[in-house]
């Protein structure tokens, strides 16, 4: 009987070293490999960039350990429902929309896997929350590409005093544009410049509303819009052959068409998506309880040569865009 006891009690020993060690391998994630998908919304500057600093900053902070398999939409909403279907399908560990309306795709689709957005500017508008505290809950987090609205105003003011009619040019689909528009127009207005909506609803319009808008406004104000981001050109061929100055929400939009504009630096807000990612893959940080988080700073720039073909003179305090 002594004998049967001991060898029980030798097997039980046994058993809990093994689960031991099993337990400690559980919390080991030093062989565990990660796969995200990216489902980005279209193809323009400022997406480009914030998708390549998130996968910068996720490569850097987990190396090899993560796969990233990046998808792009090409400016059509179901695209991106298609795209996340694929990813659910494919069991990723997380998903990163950039955009608005991936966003909202991969909110729709999934409820379990973590969702996290960037160049997203107002995440209440986009899901649709009513008593917004800066944190979705769930399974979404993210970071917001907005920058500051008042500022924005105030630099439409500083460089066209005599502007009293300014158009707001976006895509009609786009809630986070007529947010933007929203808070800038009750900023003006409050200045006594009067505020009038101009909205196109794709590439096919775009140039005609542009003329509508600048036929009747001193200046414009575009948003950060994606369907204006990506038509860039047409806009331009037609603000800078009527003379009429844009204020654009980001840089992308305003190196392709406007005069000036108060903007993030996109491969930053995309790093600081990828490293929330990394601590969300690792078990770091809980998705639910991560609050939005807002590029840190936001610089004034001007085009310069649209500038001078406007006749425009910049203050001394913007530094020059790139536009090559």
């Amino acid at each position: 009987m002594k004998k049967l006891i001991s060898l029980v009690l030798a097997a039980v020993m046994a058993l809990s070293l093994v689960a031991c060690g099993s337990g400690n391998k559980d919390k080991d994630t030093g062989d565990k490999t990660y796969k995200v998908g990216v489902v980005q919304l279209v193809q323009h500057e400022a997406l480009d960039a914030a998708t390549k600093g998130f996968t910068d900053a996720l490569k850097e902070a987990l190396g090899d350990k993560v796969e990233v398999v990046e998808k792009n939409a090409s400016g059509d909403s179901n695209n991106c429902t298609t795209i996340v279907n694929g990813f659910i399908s494919d069991k990723v560990d997380l998903i990163m929309a950039n955009a608005t309306p991936a966003l909202q795709a991969a909110a729709s689709a999934t409820s379990t896997i973590p969702i996290l957005g960037t160049s997203v500017t107002d995440y209440a508008t986009a899901l649709e929350i009513a008593d917004w505290t800066g944190t979705v809950g769930g399974n979404i987090s993210g970071t917001s590409d907005l920058a500051p609205l008042d500022k924005q105003a105030a630099m439409l003011q500083e460089l066209f005093p005599n502007a009293k009619k300014v158009g707001m040019l976006f895509c009609s689909s786009e809630p986070n544009s007529k947010y933007q528009v929203d808070e800038v127009t009750k900023l003006l207005s409050a200045a006594g410049i009067t505020c009038t909506e101009y909205t196109f609803t794709d590439s096919n319009d775009v140039s005609s509303v542009t003329q509508k808008a600048c036929d009747d406004s001193d200046a414009l104000y575009i948003p950060t819009d994606n369907t204006a981001a990506s038509n860039t050109e047409a806009i331009a061929n037609v603000v800078l052959a009527a003379g009429t100055p844009v204020i654009a929400g980001e840089a992308g939009i305003c190196k392709g068409c406007g005069a000036a504009t108060l903007s993030i630096d996109y491969y930053e807000l995309g790093k600081i998506t990828g490293q929330m990612a990394a601590k969300i893959l690792t078990g770091e940080a809980d998705i639910s309880t991560m609050p939005v988080e807002f590029a840190p700073t936001a610089t004034k720039q001007a085009n310069m040569a649209n500038c001078e073909k406007l006749g425009i003179t910049v203050p001394a305090d913007y530094t020059a865009l790139a536009t090559e």
